[in-house]
């Protein structure tokens, strides 16, 4: 069985000559939950747009087995959901429901499809009350769970997150830190927040510069406070 993601000596540079990823090898098992980290700047939005397809370079990406290519975008981005940074990017319709339908109406599946789709997407998000509403009225945390049930009602195999916590208060940031552990798929969450990462991770990748620094397991790598420490990171609360 192919592995979730295969990246191969992927680089990218931005058109001003900017290195954002260099000569990155990087494979990910199914059902793995695995934190990108790193401080700002240090490529890791960018990694997540290059297993998405969202950004070309050299090297492979291989999503479970697959070759990102123009021929195949459509069933790679089936196969793997993305939540960007702002949730507002990806709520722009005039209900929530309508957001949550997008995608499985752009797959071609039937309507009794869509709704069920709809409807289980947003039970698993704690949504359902709100499918009637518009979705600039709903809070931070309801925008970032909306976000996350448009990309479940695609069914993907595996979800990449960037910055999920992102202006949430405390009770907001623990609701989602309990829908991302519940959730079966294989995730890939993109943080500069250590505490957040140490809560959801069992592996960490910590990248800087646009390389690779370390891989291996979360505990481990977020606990060497000296490595941490050289990268701009804090040792989550936990592990001091």
């Amino acid at each position: 069985m192919p592995k979730a993601i295969e990246i191969e000596n992927f680089s990218y540079g931005y058109p001003d000559d900017t290195v954002a990823l260099s000569d990155i090898t990087l494979s990910v098992e199914h059902g793995q939950r695995l934190a990108l980290i790193g401080p700002n700047g240090a490529g890791k939005s960018t990694l997540l747009l290059a297993m998405a397809g969202f950004v070309k370079g050299t090297g492979k990406v291989l999503i479970e087995g697959l070759q990102i290519s123009r021929k195949n975008l459509k069933k790679v981005r089936t196969t793997i959901g993305s939540c960007l940074e702002n949730p507002d990017d990806q709520l722009f319709m005039p209900r929530l429901f309508d957001d949550v339908a997008f995608g499985p109406l752009n797959m071609g599946l039937e309507a009794e499809q869509v709704k069920l789709r709809v409807a289980n997407a947003l039970q698993t998000v704690g949504l359902t009350e709100l499918s009637d509403k518009a979705p600039h009225h709903l809070s931070a945390g309801q925008k970032r769970a909306a976000a996350i049930a448009t990309i479940l009602s695609m069914a993907p195999k595996i979800i990449t997150l960037d910055e999920p916590d992102g202006s949430l208060d405390p009770r907001n940031r623990n609701n989602l830190i309990k829908l991302l552990g519940s959730l079966p798929q294989t995730l890939i969450i993109a943080t500069c927040d250590m505490n957040f990462a140490a809560a959801l991770a069992d592996r960490a990748v910590l990248l800087d510069k646009g390389r690779i620094i370390a891989d291996g397991d979360a505990k481990k790598i977020m606990s060497d406070s000296k490595l941490m420490s050289e990268h701009g990171l804090e040792v989550p609360h936990k592990m001091k």
